[in-house]
């Protein structure tokens, strides 16, 4: 039950932070977005939600795991 709750507090985590992602790196970006044709390096606040992201889509995984083990 208690690893239910992570989960679901982890993809609102999740969610949260690809909503806070720049919208022209998605599908918009290759359907002719706001996407100004080269490649851009993350950096400051963008790079460390963009690994947040990583992250808690990692911690999910593994809590899905551990659920579906236990």
């Amino acid at each position: 039950m208690t690893i239910s709750i992570i989960q679901v507090i982890v993809a609102v985590v999740i969610i949260v932070l690809i909503l806070l992602q720049e919208r022209s790196s998605g599908l918009s970006g290759i359907f002719g977005g706001d996407s100004s044709g080269f490649y851009q390096t993350r950096r400051g606040l963008e790079r460390v939600i963009f690994g947040a992201t990583i992250v808690f889509t990692i911690v999910f995984a593994g809590l899905a795991i551990v659920q579906l083990i236990y």
